[in-house]
């Protein structure tokens, strides 16, 4: 499961980590929510480009948007044969850059947040599927990011993760012609490079989208 990420980087290091055809204009975002506009990297008639998409897979056949609330993610082990992914799985591959996604430690009713991210403060990229649909008020782009089985420290905190990718193997999984079968997600997941650091309990009402949302967080003492 991934509801909830960060971006917070220099448009220049973004441009040159996924080796955009363009530059492009970037601003920190500390609490990405699902069915907001969201910046993502696919291939372009001039090569890999840097679009916003809404947060939520609607799927071409759909009658409706709703169903795109669903389907924020996707399993990486059925994606290729759902009715709902498959056709983006063979022709529709993306990758949202990230700084950080969020889990939570739930002990009843409080509601933990951490923020899951590399030691080194490093982007990444967050292996997705992208649709078209064509709605009432015209056309829709929007995304599914595929999950895989936790581990490292996410372990210890929900059953699923997102697929994560560095910058550089973000190449393949973009070509379905070069990789049909998605070998790339099949990357083990570096535990020792990831760490998982409690933050600002803000984070959980998506409607606070300030760099206090990843402020460090004494879960005894508060900030």
């Amino acid at each position: 499961m991934c509801g909830r990420f960060t971006l917070a980087v220099d448009a220049r290091e973004l441009e040159e980590a996924f080796e955009l055809a363009s530059s492009v204009r970037l601003e920190p975002r500390y609490n990405i929510a699902p069915t907001e506009q969201v910046p993502a990297v696919r291939l372009g008639p001039k090569g890999r480009e840097l679009v916003e998409m809404r947060w939520g897979l609607i799927p071409f056949w759909a009658k409706d948007e709703k169903i795109g609330h669903r389907l924020i993610n996707a399993r990486v082990e059925g994606a290729a044969e759902k009715p709902a992914f498959r056709e983006a799985f063979r022709h529709r591959r993306c990758v949202i850059p990230s700084t950080g996604f969020f889990e939570w430690r739930v002990e009843g009713r409080r509601r933990q947040p951490f923020l899951v991210h590399r030691k080194d403060g490093g982007l990444f990229g967050i292996a997705g599927l992208w649709e078209r649909w064509r709605g009432p008020e015209g056309r829709v782009e929007s995304f599914t990011l595929l999950t895989r089985p936790a581990a490292g420290p996410v372990a210890a905190l929900h059953d699923r993760m997102p697929v994560v990718l560095a910058p550089e193997q973000a190449g393949p999984w973009l070509d379905p012609a070069a990789d049909p079968e998605g070998e790339t997600l099949s990357i083990p997941f570096d535990a020792d490079a990831w760490e998982a650091t409690p933050v600002n309990p803000a984070v959980n009402d998506p409607r606070n989208k300030g760099p206090e949302c990843i402020a460090p967080w004494d879960e005894d003492g508060g900030g």
